[in-house]
């Protein structure tokens, strides 16, 4: 058994070797294989016209380019026809509709100069009983907010007091010198030196009194026994406390302002806009803006005043606008996003459908759709879209749509698709 094996392994490789040499010996020339003329005879009358086959294949290679020197560059639409047609495409211009459109605008939530308020010390003392009040807190108009103390409080009022009465004392010495006189028994002197004591005191008095009155003392209550050495600080008016710069046992002086209050009963919309939109706005057009801070709440507005001034800095103007009862909450100097709707304006609009949005950029297409070739180039024109009202989106352009060019108005996606179809072909 083992022989036999061995007899069938030796036959095996001398049979593999056989082959091996077989194909890869050359065949001569009078082998009965006539090579040379085969190929002469495929090359030049095989039926098959190569060189006819290069230019076919070049003319139409599948992909629809018409000849080689017209090839599509990277980045171009085209479309056929057919395509077109069976896309349904369809071509316009522009149209003119009434749209409320906006113009956009920033600025702050404003209050005239009469709607805020300083308090301050009538005169210069120290700070006793302040309420505790904190900043944002309202208070009523009246309401004592603090006392203030001084000594001189109580000198004020002695001199009054005193002054009053040596006035009463001259007023009866002056009418029984004037009664001497009429009956000869008097001097015209002495009812001239008493009245002129009358005047000077009377003077004095009133001007006392002034300041008295001035610190809030009534003076026509005022005895011996009611002098008082403090004097409360009132509200001004009513609002919201937005500064606080006093506190217990501070000495003031009047030109010091101890807290500010604003009163949000006239509080208003200062927005800017710009140059190339003023002429568009118009007094009584609807406002709504926002106050980010806040949230993202909706308010209404209206335009009250369209400012004089131009800012040569930010090319702005200055536009007041009303609030209307449903008002965001007060903070001074807040920053606000708005809206001025303009009323019904003509402007250039295309169906919604004709923009496609890309990131943060947005686009319109345009084609020749009178040409006579079996396919239309396209091009991507960017554009500014504005307010959509009823299936129609305001759109500014950004570049001239070139001469015999249509507008892409239904099925704009499918072209954007057929782009986005080209840039994958050319990253392969």
């Amino acid at each position: 058994m083992k022989f036999i094996n061995k007899s069938t392994l030796l036959i095996c490789s001398v049979a593999v070797m056989l082959l091996f040499f077989s194909c890869g010996h050359e065949h001569t020339e009078g082998d009965g294989h006539n090579h040379g003329n085969e190929t002469t005879e495929h090359s030049e009358e095989d039926g098959h016209n190569h060189d006819a086959e290069k230019e076919e294949h070049s003319e139409d290679d599948g992909h629809g380019h018409s000849e080689e020197g017209e090839e599509h560059e990277e980045g171009e639409i085209h479309l056929t026809k057919e395509q077109i047609k069976t896309m349904n495409i369809q071509f316009g211009d522009f149209s003119k509709i009434k749209i409320n459109d906006y113009v956009s605008a920033t600025g702050t939530l404003g209050l005239p100069p009469n709607a805020l308020t300083s308090l301050s010390a009538k005169a210069s003392g120290f700070i006793k009983n302040s309420n505790k009040y904190v900043e944002g807190s309202y208070v009523k108009k009246g309401v004592i907010m603090a006392y203030l103390e001084n000594p001189e409080f109580i000198q004020h009022q002695q001199e009054y007091l005193e002054v009053a009465a040596e006035l009463v004392f001259d007023q009866q010495e002056l009418a029984r010198q004037k009664t001497l006189v009429e009956s000869n028994a008097g001097i015209e002197k002495n009812v001239q030196r008493f009245q002129s004591e009358v005047n000077r005191k009377t003077a004095t008095l009133k001007g006392i009194e002034k300041q008295i009155a001035y610190l809030g003392i009534n003076v026509r209550d005022l005895t011996p026994n009611n002098i008082v050495e403090r004097i409360p600080i009132y509200a001004p008016m009513a609002g919201y406390i937005t500064s606080i710069k006093m506190h217990n046992g501070m000495y003031v002086t009047p030109e010091l302002e101890l807290m500010e209050i604003v009163n949000e009963n006239h509080l208003h919309l200062e927005l800017d806009v710009f140059e190339n939109d003023i002429a568009n706005i118009k007094e009584e057009q609807q406002i709504s803006y926002t106050v980010p801070a806040l949230g993202n709440q909706v308010y209404k507005g209206e335009v009250h005043i369209i400012g004089k001034e131009f800012n040569t800095e930010n090319k702005t103007v200055r536009i007041h606008g009303h609030l209307e009862k449903e008002r965001p909450k007060f903070i001074k100097d807040l920053f606000v996003e708005a809206k001025i709707w303009l009323n019904d304006q003509t402007v250039q609009a295309l169906p919604e459908k004709a923009i496609i949005k890309d990131g943060a950029s947005s686009y319109i297409y345009v084609a020749n759709d009178q040409t006579e070739e079996e396919e239309l180039k396209f091009e991507q024109i960017m554009v500014i879209p504005s307010t959509t009202d009823k299936g129609f989106t305001a759109v500014k352009l950004i570049n001239e749509i070139p001469e015999g060019m249509k507008i892409v108005t239904d099925g704009a996606y499918y072209v954007y698709a057929q782009s986005k179809a080209g840039e994958l072909e050319h990253e392969h």
